[in-house]
């Protein structure tokens, strides 16, 4: 029972996490939590296991996506790279920094999280960009997938400093850092959505490899449940990436953020019943 469970929150949470640039780290994490912790049924789970193993599957779902968005033009691997100088540190340092968690204050704050992502979700349709961080002197074009041409740039040291942050959180919650990088994209950098949508699979990828390795070094990942997982994240993950290209996400991204907020509001209820 328990290894149909895994594969299960594999593809769930891959396919849903790389159709919307999520990564899928914020689906996983809790589902560990609850088939583990809650029910019994995935007894080796704890609140840093739950986390070092989903940094490792964001590995898998991060590549295979950013693979799929590089091939249709979809990943801006300039500003790409740049990100990497703050959110690779950070997620490095969040990994660590996950070894204060109790069970009751990770379900408390990840539930916060949680909360915060989804209204996030709902609201990003409706927040305008901010321009302030916009410098004509790095403006750049950038052509997406369509073959339409977009331009946009900004200063090093936001990206830097803002995706450290991201990173941060990334190696904390074992979430990837997509959940927090689309909507960073799209609200300040002012990126399309299509190419921030690919862009943020490449932070996954790279923040999810920072992140396992502070994880592995603390002994925080179940490798014997990645086994099953790994596999089944990758095919989830090919599978968000072909909705992406064929399917409006809307409706999904709807779905997605009231998953989140049920979550998150039933994490923060275990620590008080």
């Amino acid at each position: 029972m328990e290894f149909i469970i895994l594969i299960l929150i594999g593809l769930a949470a891959s396919a849903l996490g790389a159709l919307v640039g999520i990564g899928g780290g914020v689906i996983i994490v809790p589902l560990l939590i609850f088939f583990g912790i809650n029910m019994g049924i995935l007894d080796r789970i704890t609140p840093q296991s739950a986390v070092g193993t989903s940094s490792i599957i964001l590995i898998v779902i991060g590549l295979s996506a950013m693979i799929s968005y590089g091939r249709s033009n979809q990943v801006d691997w300039k500003n790409g790279r740049l990100f990497l100088l703050g959110i690779m540190p950070g997620a490095f340092i969040g990994s660590y920094a996950s070894r204060l968690f109790t069970i009751d204050s990770f379900n408390l704050y990840f539930g916060i999280f949680l909360i915060f992502l989804s209204t996030l979700l709902i609201v990003r349709d409706r927040i305008k960009p901010i321009s302030i961080f916009q410098d004509e002197r790095y403006m750049e074009p950038h052509v997406d997938n369509m073959g339409e041409v977009h331009h946009y740039g900004f200063p090093a040291y936001i990206a830097i400093i803002s995706t450290f942050v991201v990173g941060f959180f990334t190696g904390l919650f074992g979430i990837g850092g997509g959940a927090l990088m689309t909507p960073l994209m799209l609200l300040v950098f002012r990126m399309p959505a299509t190419i921030a949508i690919g862009t943020s699979m490449m932070m996954v990828f790279f923040s999810g490899s920072a992140a396992a390795a502070g994880h592995i070094l603390q002994g925080n990942v179940d490798f014997w449940y990645a086994v099953f997982i790994v596999p089944a994240a990758f095919i989830g993950a090919k599978i968000g990436v072909m909705a992406n290209h064929r399917f409006n996400s809307d409706s999904l991204v709807v779905v997605l953020r009231t998953v989140l907020l049920l979550l998150g509001v039933y994490m923060i209820l275990q620590t008080i019943i």
